[in-house]
């Protein structure tokens, strides 16, 4: 299963956040890397189940979408997003990109960030865990294609609660 660009809208609309904001993205893709997006898009493999596809489309509307209008969160991002490159070099010598999926696990469990407390201004392993480990995981549970492999088909913020509710669980 791909997650596309529609997810990510999907996921951000759940969340409350304008979909023309995606839209206009100028500013924050000149500010965010092409190894950022790569970065986020290698994690997500570690982080989303196995039969789950996680596009670079689908991640960057996702961050472009939550980031844009808040420079300083984009800012604890991108400072996550080193502490994860920085750990990469020194467990492995190699960048994350280099990495087969099994080792970059091991490294972002290096970070500390599996076990963190989720803080936004807290240590190196609390921010990786608020902006990228939390973040990915939002992104995708709150599409209804991540929702409906743990049961919910019905995500926060999607429409038809009361019918999915009174219906019997898929099998």
């Amino acid at each position: 299963m791909e997650l596309t660009r529609r997810d990510a809208l999907l996921a951000l609309a759940s969340g409350g956040i304008i979909a023309s904001m995606v839209l206009s993205s100028d500013t924050l893709e000149e500010e965010l890397s092409d190894t950022d997006i790569d970065t986020l898009v290698q994690l997500a493999e570690v982080l989303y189940p196995s039969v789950v596809e996680p596009s670079r489309e689908f991640i960057k509307a996702y961050v472009v979408g939550r980031y844009r209008s808040d420079g300083e969160r984009l800012a604890n991002l991108k400072s996550a997003l080193r502490v994860v490159q920085r750990t990469s070099r020194r467990e492995t010598g190699k960048p994350l990109g280099a990495l087969d999926i099994d080792t970059r696990d091991k490294v972002l469990r290096a970070t500390g960030g599996d076990r963190a407390y989720p803080d936004p201004s807290g240590t190196d392993a609390q921010r990786v865990r608020y902006y990228i480990i939390n973040d990915l995981l939002y992104a995708f549970y709150t599409t209804p294609k991540g929702g409906r492999l743990v049961g919910n088909r019905n995500p926060k913020g999607y429409p038809g609660g009361v019918e999915v509710y009174q219906q019997e669980p898929d099998t």
